[in-house]
């Protein structure tokens, strides 16, 4: 066994509460948490210097960061991004293709897959998994994805890959009326089905959760929206027992809606950044998938004044769910670890700060800025 750690004189965040006086121990996983007055006396001590003491967070949902885009399909891009995810606290991330030709989309999937081992060990977030955000959506509702590259929904492609992806977007309406793809997909795999870039009615999405859809990609983004009579997807996702995806970057999705969606989600909400290459550059212009982004005002824009995507950092959507709403810092902070490895179905492992789990911690201070990222008990960023 790995010699025992203790984290003291930090404010550690648990899944229902904040405890301090405290010290974490761990060694490759959580060990307990003890009064400071009973740490083991063989413990190395690491001060939180009064921060936060928080489980690693999960990103389920980035296309890219620091200059480079998972559909290039090259491992050093993913590798460089999941060195640069340690800065914002992210211990294990899906690396997110989009609608792009589907031999650019099998190479990123291809990559990810074969890296997948190497992540455990290396100096960077672990890769859990792929989300592959299309290219089976609706041409209405595509936003900054290419029409000419999309498709109907093919259960034996997600089939083929489901050793790597984990969510699949797709738009239901493009199923069957039986929705036969999407029930293949549940019958013969693992990967959680989530509707997105959908223009379906409220009747069509239901009826399509029933099917098995059981996730939504960015909530209020690329969907039918919400009227008094039509209620569309975004109702449909309220109503259904779905967990629901939010870039909490205060644009995508108004921040005055945050109280409204926690209540009505709980731990079914789950921040993601659906951050772009642009993700921790300087403003400028940017490719996603070959397509021109131009990134200024904190926003990434097609040409045209289409949104494009993100370049919010996780630990910052966490703190602007806290500072813009009445939702417990725990809850928040579950938003982008607990309930994300619960859509996953590793919450029996990590997701929280809880005896037996993973070792994925890290330490912020009073703005939930990252100090320190550990993984599986090593330290592999420090500020």
């Amino acid at each position: 066994m790995n010699a025992v750690k203790a984290i003291v004189n930090g404010k550690i965040i648990l899944k229902d509460r904040i405890v301090e006086g405290y010290a974490l121990l761990y060694s490759s996983v959580i060990e307990g948490i003890v009064p400071t007055d009973k740490l083991p006396c063989s413990a190395e001590v690491i001060d939180a210097e009064g921060g936060f003491v928080a489980p690693g967070l999960i990103d389920l949902h980035i296309h890219g960061y620091l200059g480079k885009d998972v559909c290039d399909g090259d491992a050093q891009s993913i590798r460089i991004m999941a060195s640069g995810l340690l800065k914002n606290g992210v211990t294990g991330f899906l690396p997110t293709t989009m609608t792009v030709e589907m031999p650019i989309i099998r190479r990123a999937l291809d990559t990810c897959r074969a890296l997948k081992e190497e992540s455990k060990t290396w100096q960077g977030s672990a890769i859990l998994g792929c989300h592959a955000e299309g290219p089976f959506i609706s041409a209405a509702k595509k936003g900054a994805q290419r029409a000419e590259d999309i498709l109907p929904p093919d259960a034996a492609f997600v089939k083929e890959y489901s050793d790597i992806i984990r969510i699949i977007t797709l738009a239901p309406e493009c199923d069957t009326e039986t929705f036969d793809a999407i029930r293949a997909i549940c019958r013969h795999t693992d990967v959680v089905v989530s509707m997105g870039h959908t223009n379906a009615d409220y009747d069509t999405a239901m009826a399509a959760t029933e099917a098995g859809v059981k996730h939504v990609t960015h909530l209020f983004n690329g969907m039918s929206v919400l009227t008094h009579r039509a209620p569309g997807v975004v109702t449909a996702a309220l109503n259904a027992d779905v967990s629901c995806e939010l870039i909490a970057d205060t644009y995508h999705v108004d921040k005055a809606l945050y109280n409204m969606l926690w209540k009505l989600k709980g731990r079914k909400l789950c921040i993601i950044t659906d951050c772009l290459p642009a993700g921790g550059l300087p403003f400028g212009e940017y490719t996603l998938g070959g397509t021109k982004i131009i990134y200024r005002d904190t926003l990434c824009r097609l040409e045209d004044g289409t949104i494009a995507g993100s370049v919010l950092p996780l630990n910052k959507g966490v703190w602007n769910v806290y500072i813009n709403s009445n939702i417990p810092l725990t809850e928040c902070v579950n938003c982008a670890s607990l309930n994300p490895a619960t859509v996953l179905g590793i919450d029996d492992r990590k997701g929280s700060l809880e005896v037996g789990k993973d070792a994925d911690i890290i330490i912020t201070n009073d703005q939930f800025d990252v100090h320190k990222t550990i993984i599986g008990g090593k330290v592999l960023y420090e500020a």
